[in-house]
């Protein structure tokens, strides 16, 4: 099944901790087709005084249910060092989100398909999009539109890319 994973980072060395992700990802058996540029945005939420995050998103294929991918993508992120328990929206070396995968709908006390702020951030949107421009939700919501109507919204720079 074709998933969506959010990779961000803002501590240590960003680039190396993005490469890293992937590199752990496809270790672990998670077939990493595609990956977006790097795109350097602000910190989002409640904890604003920080470094500016590094993002990307990389286009995978997978045979793992939603929980498994995400107790995989939490495992990833424990072995790379990210302290949980800290602040919602504070620093970390890595983070994964899990933002599509196939035509999953669901929501559970831990995990919501589509990721709940995939329409509501444009460091996730530019990124998706330039993966796949013709991208829609599984309701049929299009992104680009989606995109068009965040306005100016969140600073998002071209960075890079993972390779």
């Amino acid at each position: 099944m074709r998933g969506y994973l959010g990779l961000g980072s803002n501590v240590g060395d960003p680039p190396a901790n993005l490469r890293a992700a992937v590199d752990a990802l496809n270790e672990h058996g998670i077939h990493v087709g595609k990956a977006s540029s790097t795109y350097v945005t602000e910190p989002v939420g409640e904890f604003l005084e920080q470094a500016d995050f590094l993002n990307a998103v990389v286009r995978i294929e997978t045979d793992r249910s939603p929980d498994d991918l995400l107790d995989l993508c939490k495992a990833i992120e424990a072995e790379m060092g990210r302290m949980f328990g800290g602040p919602r929206h504070g620093p970390r070396v890595i983070d994964i989100d899990l933002l599509l995968l196939g035509d999953v709908e669901m929501e559970t006390e831990r995990l919501r398909l589509p990721h709940a702020e995939v329409t509501s951030r444009r460091f996730v949107l530019v990124p998706l999009l330039e993966l796949d421009p013709e991208l829609a939700l599984p309701d049929g919501t299009d992104l680009r539109e989606v995109l068009a109507g965040l306005g100016d919204e969140g600073r998002v720079e071209l960075a890079g890319t993972l390779e």
